[in-house]
């Protein structure tokens, strides 16, 4: 079993989680976090003045996938997910057990 860790843009998560509807989970969670990477920071305009923002919007999706299958769904979010542009996330893969009840 392993966990896939996938960090994405937020109006492109609903898409990736009923993209992995046909897929078989073991468990899903999704959260909202802030983060940055190469694109370090951004420039927002506020009451006339401009600022620049650490951290952008992403969404963290987490799912525990059987080791025979990671690949396929590791492609399902890519090809959802990929705009070609900097900042469209990371997908982590790791050994883990899915949560207890």
């Amino acid at each position: 079993m392993k966990q896939l860790v996938a960090i994405v843009r937020p109006f492109l998560a609903e898409k990736i989680v009923d993209g992995l509807k046909r897929a078989p989970l073991e468990a899903l969670s999704v959260r909202e976090v802030k983060g940055y990477g190469r694109q370090k920071e951004t420039l927002d305009q506020y009451s006339d003045s401009e600022y620049a923002t650490a951290f952008l919007p992403k969404v963290e999706i987490s799912l525990w996938v059987d080791d025979t299958r990671v690949d396929e769904v590791v492609q399902t979010i890519s090809s959802i997910a990929r705009t070609g542009r900097m900042g469209d996330g990371k997908i982590f893969i790791m050994q883990g057990s899915p949560p207890q009840e």
